[in-house]
């Protein structure tokens, strides 16, 4: 083989690795204002709507908006809550739901998709109200 031939491909390599880079930067920045109008805009609303009427309910649930995510929040139980975040780890970014149950000594987490396949700007109020109302179910059980 030619060492021509190899640094040749190898130059084309580190091309299109850096080429790849940069467009993943530039999907990450461009979920992230999404995600920041998605939480603005859709999510912290309902999260508050829900909270509101599970305390008409008598369960009593608090929002929390610390950076970049929304929670709601028990407040019989800290440790119970759901949260929604923005998964980076993915390619695209997208937006998931964090579910943490306290069982007697056990904690117990699941994540999953909020809306799976949906960009972050197509995700609707009806879709994080239906990711609530599945996840919130086995806290009022």
């Amino acid at each position: 083989m030619e060492p021509s031939e190899v640094r040749r491909r190898v130059r084309t390599a580190i091309e299109a690795a850096r080429k790849e880079a940069q467009e993943r930067r530039s999907r990450s920045e461009e979920a992230v204002r999404a995600y920041e109008e998605f939480l603005r805009a859709r999510a912290a609303p309902v999260f508050h709507v829900l909270a509101s009427a599970l305390v008409a309910e008598g369960h009593r649930f608090k929002v929390f908006t610390p950076a970049d995510t929304v929670r709601l929040v028990s407040e019989s139980a800290s440790e119970d809550f759901i949260e929604l975040m923005l998964d980076r780890s993915s390619d695209p970014p997208s937006v998931s739901g964090l579910v943490s149950r306290g069982r007697g000594r056990r904690l117990v987490t699941a994540e999953r998709p909020v809306a799976e396949e949906k960009p972050i700007a197509e995700i609707t109020e009806e879709d994080v109200l239906g990711f609530l109302i599945d996840e919130i179910t086995p806290f009022v059980a």
